[in-house]
């Protein structure tokens, strides 16, 4: 097309052809001699290892070939190592030859060690290796290869362990000496060698502690439960002259009593732990230390240590020379031999590598905003710190020495601790613990009301249907296979952990049921407290439910159960969750920010990607609003299937039905086949009635339509259901229209932040989103089974080549990986299906990169749109003239310019000057303005006085910004709460307003962050 040219390879994304660069390395050696070379001279693995590696090597090695532009950043032979890599790594989990050194398999630190790599790096390239071969390991290992691989896993355990690697140096470090602390007279080689021990000690003594305390499961609050408790240990046997502070007027051990520090009391106060979990992990550390290091503990009121000065001993166990001379080097000796016996069995990673920084298998970079996202944070938290060193190790098998880091109390002298991942799960998990958990596991009085003024009383239904849905999702299957030293005591301690948190999610789902059916019941003026609509819904139920085993798995942030795997179990998809996300923001005002912020994460997720795959609910919502849709969709297979029943989930996880009846609503439901619990998340193959179809959507009794639909109700109602509140509209458009102004509130701040990186301007940034509008309007079917980005990518581009900018695709890309969500799967992995008649001849599904995508797809499909956004056109006059009969969006109103978005991240405002701005939350502008000073700034800090009046900090602010001199120093902005600066905002009821104390400033002034 003119004015919008194809993108060549070579130029729009700096790619070449690898393959022939690598042909001629090492000598002439061959791709497949390499890779024998690594199975046998490297690794030493057996025969069938090496047999079954060649055999994947060989069938992926065109892949290979043909994807060298596509994977990773390096030279070819790096990127060949990589691909080995990540083939050894399939094999060892998926082969049938165990994963035991003793039956040839080996780990994954091991083939890391081997191929040169480190861990970040591996994660980020192994989903775009899993992708590209996805069907040659189907047809070698099945259909359950991904489950089997644990690659989610495995990845999530590796950012847990980096967190609590660095919470425990930064514990450690405040509370004894490090090798460097001392002093320089005292020091020698000896005394660094023993305080560097004792830290590996404890490091080592978690990691088995961690090993035999659980196997299905791995969760970050039990972790730091028992990290604490090997904490409480050292501090018990350390000798008193490593410590760095004095346990009796110390503030770190604010609990005491009349006979001296209360430790677990004062640990529980300063990792936010209780005091009875982290009672139960110090009885597991010593009893562990009891059956491993064959030492028998005496009472601590009973020995007298220097130790146990001013520390209350009722409840405290000793063990008599634990951390003394040659005790010491034999109970590390022991620990070792301990954790390799596991490790060799079925562990992939060595952990004792995270205690040491210098480790260059740790590399550097995140695994938060690629390969893996974290719940509940956007800051980078598991950013593996240390900077990659040339790998030099011995031999791959060999361990990693432990390093302490020379720095000092990092935090020990600071008046607040600082806020950490692990100090906010376990933060969120104290919320957990004091508020849901105290609560009945029953409904309450007035939610049992609601229940009974139904149509048909459903307290019973709504009971059985919560216990089956949570027995589903919190069983042993849920949770894989773990290193296990001790089955029986491991499955008992699993099934109360489950059992734990299957309480506290029915608990939660209870709670926030009645404050939403409280809502509603005031939302249906008249009709008294009869929610039969809603409470009847099978659908809301499930989602309910599900959202809250989400938030407290969240909580707990478990290895195990990552969403989207808390949807399979219900049988419900994404698309179905979203409709409850904001209910329980609202309903529950007592839900801590990090869930929060996790539930917005989810929401994000849904969004960009999960709404649009294969097997969504959204589809069969889409199909019913959008009939001209229909044929590609049921072309695709995008539509979901229905909910299995209840009876089948409980006959699928052998769960006890209690002898209740089945739900009379349940003769509406599908019945998959008998031995099969048919899952959303594959979708349906044939071409079906929508009417049919429409039915798992329908509501279980039939409603009176009101004059007013609540909300809710309508957003479960069947999708043929005309809508009264939406001018005669369908439910399903209604909801379709909903879903779709949130895809395109998200395109446009996606779309802001990518052009202001790339320096587009303003006319631009409006033509690229005025763009996606129009294609999600008139070709929708470019989102199908794709992510938003990908959509984003190209118009961006295609918009600079009708605009005549000098912008590559190179440079787009280059700008997007900047981008906070950026995932390198976005530009690698592109989602076509070529018709049967394609001009580059294939047929069926595959996956392309972005460019290929663009050329073959994305042009082809939005070329008018693309001309009617070039230099010239209006996007006003152009709805005009168009009319409302092309599209599948017949009567769709004009749409909109790119809208005023609110931007809540501090900005840098000024070129010379470290000051920063950000909006204040509209929500609390109430709270902060007092009637009598109109303050518009809450200033903080940078005031002689702190908060002697906003007039006089800004003041103060701006004379010393407007002084001419250079600022050498950083302006001081503390970090306080809302309360405090409310406070001090309504006491100074003689200030003057701000507006007319300060004179204007050159340099916009820093008002306080908002909370995001």
């Amino acid at each position: 097309m003119e004015g919008a040219p194809k993108p060549s390879t070579s130029s729009g994304s700096g790619v070449t052809d690898g393959a022939s660069g690598g042909a001629g390395t090492a000598a002439g050696a061959s791709m497949e001699e390499r890779f024998a070379d690594l199975c046998k001279s490297k690794l030493g693995l057996d025969e069938s290892t090496t047999r079954q590696a060649m055999q994947l090597f060989k069938e992926t090695k065109n892949i290979l070939k043909s994807s060298m532009s596509s994977l990773g950043g390096g030279s070819p032979e790096e990127i060949e190592r990589f691909w080995s890599a990540c083939v050894l790594y399939c094999v060892s989990r998926l082969s049938k030859a165990g994963r035991s050194k003793e039956d040839g398999g080996v780990s994954l630190c091991q083939i890391l060690r081997a191929s040169k790599l480190n861990i970040v790096d591996f994660f980020k390239e192994m989903p775009q290796f899993c992708i590209k071969v996805a069907h040659i390991l189907t047809g070698l290992y099945g259909s359950d290869w991904e489950k089997r691989l644990e690659l989610k896993e495995l990845q999530a355990n590796v950012v847990h362990l980096s967190l609590l690697s660095r919470y425990y140096k930064r514990a450690y470090q405040e509370l004894f000496l490090s090798n460097d602390a001392k002093s320089s007279e005292n020091s020698s080689e000896s005394n660094n060698q023993e305080a560097s021990d004792y830290y590996r000690f404890g490091w080592l003594l978690f990691l088995v502690l961690r090993i035999q305390s659980s196997s299905r499961f791995k969760d970050l609050v039990t972790s730091t439960n028992e990290l604490v408790s090997v904490l409480a240990v050292l501090i018990i046997h350390v000798p008193v002259g490593l410590r760095s502070l004095n346990i009796k007027d110390s503030p770190y051990f604010g609990k005491k009593s009349d006979q001296g520090v209360n430790l677990i009391a004062s640990l529980c106060e300063k990792y936010h732990t209780s005091e009875d979990e982290l009672s139960k992990a110090l009885e597991k550390t010593n009893t562990l230390i009891m059956d491993i290091l064959k030492n028998k503990p005496c009472s601590a009121s009973e020995c007298q240590q220097d130790n146990l000065s001013f520390t209350d001993a009722e409840g405290l166990k000793v063990f008599k020379d634990l951390l003394q001379g040659n005790s010491l080097k034999s109970s590390l000796l022991k620990l070792e031999k301990e954790y390799d016996n596991a490790i060799n069995s079925k562990g992939e990673l060595d952990e004792r590598m995270f205690a040491n920084d210098e480790d260059s298998l740790l590399g550097s970079g995140s695994l938060s905003g690629g390969a893996i996202n974290l719940p509940g944070t956007k800051r980078k938290y598991d950013v593996m710190a240390s900077p990659a060193k040339s790998i030099t190790s011995p031999s791959p098998m060999s361990p990693p020495r432990f390093c302490l880091s020379p720095k000092g109390n990092s935090f020990g002298n600071s008046k607040m601790a600082p806020i950490t991942p692990v100090s906010t799960a376990m933060t969120t998990a104290k919320w957990l613990r004091t508020t849901i958990t105290p609560l009945p596991s029953k409904p309450s009085g007035e939610l049992l009301r609601f229940f009974s003024a139904c149509d048909k009383d459903v307290t019973e239904d709504i009971t059985r249907r919560a216990g089956i849905i949570l027995g589903a999702i919190f069983t042993s299957s849920s949770f894989g296979e773990r290193i296990c030293t001790n089955v029986r005591s491991t499955n008992r301690m699993d099934a109360i952990w489950m059992e734990q948190r299957k309480m506290e999610a029915l608990k939660l789902y209870y709670r926030v049921l009645e404050s939403m059916c409280r809502a509603e019941s005031q939302i249906l003026s008249g009709s008294g407290n009869n929610l039969t609509s809603l409470l009847s819904n099978e659908r809301f139920h499930r989602c309910m439910i599900a959202c809250s085993a989400e938030l407290v798995l969240a909580t707990h942030k478990t290895v195990t159960m990552m969403f989207p795997a808390v949807l399979e179990k219900p049988g419900i998809t994404a698309f179905d969750l979203s409709k409850v996300i904001e209910g329980f923001v609202r309903h529950e005002d007592t839900l801590p920010r990090e869930l929060k912020r996790h539930l917005n994460s989810l929401e994000e997720r849904l969004l960009e990607s999960m709404a649009w795959e294969k097997g969504s609910s959204m589809y069969n919502s889409l199909i019913v609003a959008r009939p001209a849709l229909s044929a590609e969709i049921n072309r695709l297979g995008l539509l979901a299937e229905p909910m299995p029943s209840l009876d089948a989930i409980a006959a699928h996880h052998n769960i006890s039905l209690g002898g209740l009846p089945p739900l009379p609503f349940q003769k509406q439901e599908h019945s998959p086949d008998k031995d099969e619990v048919r899952s959303p998340k594959r979708a349906c193959t044939e071409r079906r009635n929508v009417l049919v179809d429409s039915n798992s959507f329908r509501s279980p009794v039939k409603d009176i339509i009101k004059s007013k639909l609540p909300p809710l109700q309508s957003a479960f109602a069947s999708p043929t259901r005309p809508n009264p509140a939406a001018g005669g509209e369908t439910c399903a458009e209604t909801g379709i229209g909903v879903f779709f102004s949130k895809i395109v509130k998200l395109a446009a701040i996606r779309i802001r932040s990518l052009c202001e990186r790339l320096q587009l301007s303003q006319q631009v940034l409006e033509r690229v989103y005025f763009l996606v509008q129009q294609i999600l309007s008139q070709q929708t079917a470019l989102f199908f089974n794709r992510h938003i980005d990908q959509i984003i990518l190209c118009s961006i581009y295609g918009v600079a080549k009708i605009s005549q900018l000098e912008l590559s695709f190179k440079e787009i890309i280059f700008g997007y990986r900047k981008q906070p969500q950026c995932k390198p799967q976005v530009f690698r992995s592109v989602y076509v299906h070529w018709p049967p008649r394609s001009r580059n001849g294939k047929t069926g599904e595959d996956h392309v990169d972005i460019i290929t995508f663009y050329n073959e797809v994305f042009i082809p499909a939005a070329k008018p749109l693309l001309v009617e956004v070039g230099p010239g056109a209006s996007p006003n006059k152009k709805d005009e003239e168009k009319g409302s009969v092309d599209g599948p969006f017949p009567e769709s109103p004009r749409l909109a310019r790119f809208p005023n978005l609110p931007d809540m991240s501090p900005k840098k405002v000024s070129a010379t000057h470290n000051v920063y701005v950000s909006p204040l939350r509209s929500s609390k502008m109430d709270i902060l303005l007092s009637p009598s000073s109109k303050s518009y700034y809450a200033c903080v800090g940078e005031s002689t006085y702190a908060f002697q009046s906003p007039s006089k900090d800004l003041k103060a602010i701006n004379n010393r910004l407007n002084s001419g001199k250079k600022v050498s120093g950083r302006l001081n902005f503390d970090v306080v709460s809302d309360l405090v600066v409310a406070s001090s905002l309504s006491s100074d009821q003689n200030a003057k307003p701000a507006a007319m104390d300060v004179v204007p400033v050159k340099t916009p002034v820093k008002s306080e962050p908002s909370e995001l």
